[in-house]
């Protein structure tokens, strides 16, 4: 498969400069069915397995001399190798040559670069949307109070000297991709050319002349918005001047005096509004009538349109500690409990940590700068609470939680109870699974109707279950209307029915259908419930009380219960969820958490034959 360099070349070829397949084909030498796939996936890289790894013989070494050349060339004169020096090097690596081929070589490339005109210049000219320049500059600015050297990525539009400007704590790749990212978005496209210097995160190798061998995920970021990268000549920035001259514009008109911000993104939204302003009031160098934001209007048309973000990130691989902590860049964070044992990928982009597991995001974090600092998510350690659940005091991780308002306010009071911590418990494992809107709308509503601290919860028209299998094929799914849990066990399930229930004394049954009876009792051996109940309308023709009919199942005295039990359907919304509080908190053995001047009505226990 090719790389990625090709498939950036097709893509440009046919989506920026219009090139059919045919055309392609002819000119890169690639095949007509892979210049489709390469244009059809929409994808920048492509890899395959190998099933044999060959042994390549060891690569040229002129471009080994000459990356010696060019770094002995960088260094003060006091510091430079001498080229007996550079020769000895080189058979330290390998090389089993003459010193004489070493010798003349090195003189014929410094007699080279020694007859360049180091004096003389050629004015630059580009069209609209032909090349953009990218730089970074070190600036000192005071953040949050304390002064930092902070990392400037410069960016420049060649045609319309359009400026954009984003301050970053380091110069790594992911802030590349990110400066990068947001630069094409406010220019809303790119340039068809990208000038850069030899950066270390674009550039592995400097070969003679502009031959450059460029690093993968660059060459990936490029070719996603359409670029094609090319790099200066080493120590010369004439061939980027227009953004070398930004970064001591920059310097000098909005970094001096020192800068004072709280963070980066304010620093930020104030760079970006000044480089407007500063653009809208500035007259174009070229086009003396028009300001550099009207030249810029006029470009936008020509620009690469934008193709949307580059997922631009730096992978490791780390293992997860048994305190579901991974270690990344000196510093720690959380993941989710069930990652632990198992290795897992952390990618970091600018501003946020991402950690995923068989490619499933096991934890997210905003990125963490300075050293030895933990970050955790409270979250990640709920179902280690539902085993140890007095590390809801005390556990690190808890510290200083900040809950929604209704389920701090249930936190505080289960605080006092015997069993507040294993209630509290129950609460956070269930947004686990019912969501945090759901559980904090249940809270609130706790709170409101006064059964907090009971440590019951009900849910509708859940728990499915089947009755009967056939084979791997379950049948006959039992839908309860309500079940009421109190921590991890079923307390109670409700039915309820529309049938009106027969006011006749010579009926022993009262109208109770035998179906009825042993749905409830089919009920409560599917959920191991001791308590179910029927509950129907209450009307005129009954007894002016609410009945409340207690029958023990299959034997006489029995633990196992089923309540036959009424609800007046008059009245306000408040009156009926207060009966229905009293019936479930009666029914379920709660009387205790109520008020002593409670009228919950009391039961009749009647034995079933």
């Amino acid at each position: 498969m090719k790389c990625v360099d090709t498939i950036a070349r097709v893509r440009r070829a046919y989506f920026v400069q219009g090139k059919s397949i045919k055309q392609i084909e002819r000119e890169l030498h690639v095949a007509r069915n892979t210049v489709r796939k390469i244009i059809r996936s929409g994808e920048t890289r492509f890899s395959y397995e190998r099933e044999t790894q060959p042994l390549p013989a060891i690569g040229p070494w002129q471009a080994e001399l000459d990356r010696l050349l060019l770094t002995n060339e960088g260094k003060v004169s006091r510091e430079r190798l001498t080229l007996i020096r550079i020769y000895e090097e080189l058979c330290g690596l390998g090389y089993e040559g003459s010193y004489d081929a070493v010798r003349r070589y090195g003189r014929r490339w410094s007699r080279e670069r020694s007859q360049s005109a180091s004096s003389a210049y050629v004015p630059l000219s580009f069209s609209a949307g032909e090349a953009y320049q990218f730089d970074w500059s070190h600036e000192i600015v005071i953040l949050n109070g304390t002064t930092v050297t902070i990392k400037v990525a410069h960016m420049r539009l060649c045609h319309s000297r359009m400026m954009f400007v984003r301050a970053y704590p380091r110069e790594t790749q992911e802030m590349v991709f990110d400066a990068h990212d947001r630069a094409f978005a406010f220019f809303k496209g790119a340039c068809t050319r990208g000038i850069y210097d030899n950066m270390k995160t674009a550039v592995e190798t400097i070969f003679v002349g502009k031959e450059r061998l460029y690093n993968r995920r660059f060459l990936q970021m490029c070719s996603h918005h359409l670029v094609d990268p090319v790099a200066c000549t080493p120590a010369s920035g004439w061939e980027k001047g227009q953004v070398e001259n930004q970064v001591g514009l920059i310097r000098e008109r909005f970094f001096t005096p020192r800068l004072r911000f709280a963070s980066y993104e304010e620093l930020n939204a104030w760079l970006l509004d000044k480089t407007i302003a500063y653009a809208r009031a500035h007259k174009h160098p070229e086009f003396g009538d028009r300001t550099i934001w009207d030249v810029f209007e006029a470009e936008r048309p020509s620009l690469v349109p934008f193709t949307g973000r580059f997922d631009g990130f730096h992978a490791v691989t780390a293992s997860v500690a048994k305190t579901c902590l991974v270690r990344f860049d000196n510093n720690k964070y959380s993941v989710a409990a069930h990652a632990v044992g198992r290795p897992v990928e952390i990618r970091a982009y600018a501003d946020r940590v991402e950690i995923r597991q068989d490619g499933v995001i096991v934890g997210e974090h905003a990125r963490c700068f300075g050293r030895d600092q933990t970050l955790f998510d409270p979250w990640h350690y709920v179902p280690v609470l539902a085993r140890k659940p007095g590390a809801l005091r005390n556990g690190a991780p808890f510290k200083d939680w900040v809950l929604p308002a209704s389920i701090e306010k249930i936190r505080r009071r289960l605080a006092s109870a015997n069993d507040g911590d294993r209630q509290m418990v129950s609460i956070l494992t269930s947004v686990l699974s019912d969501g945090l809107p759901a559980v904090e709308a249940a809270c609130a509503e706790a709170l409101r109707e006064g059964v907090a601290g009971t440590g019951l919860r009900v849910s509708s028209q859940g728990g499915h279950r089947e009755c009967l299998y056939e084979g791997e094929t379950g049948r006959f799914r039992t839908r309860p209307d309500l079940i009421v849990r109190q921590g991890e066990k079923i307390a109670l399930i409700i039915d309820t029915k529309w049938k009106r229930m027969t006011p006749r004394i010579d009926d022993p049954k009262q109208g109770v259908s035998q179906a009825d009876v042993y749905q409830l009792m089919a009920y409560g051996r599917l959920y191991n419930c001791p308590n179910v109940v029927l509950l129907y309308p209450h009307h005129g023709e009954l007894p002016p009380d609410p009945i409340r009919r207690r029958y023990s199942i299959a034997t006489k005295g029995a633990d196992e219960t089923l309540i036959v039990a009424t609800q007046d359907l008059a009245g306000t919304q408040r009156d009926h969820k207060a009966a229905l509080r009293q019936l479930v908190l009666g029914c379920s053995g709660c009387y205790g958490a109520l008020d002593e001047n409670s009228t919950t009505p009391r039961f009749s226990r009647q034995h079933g034959e």
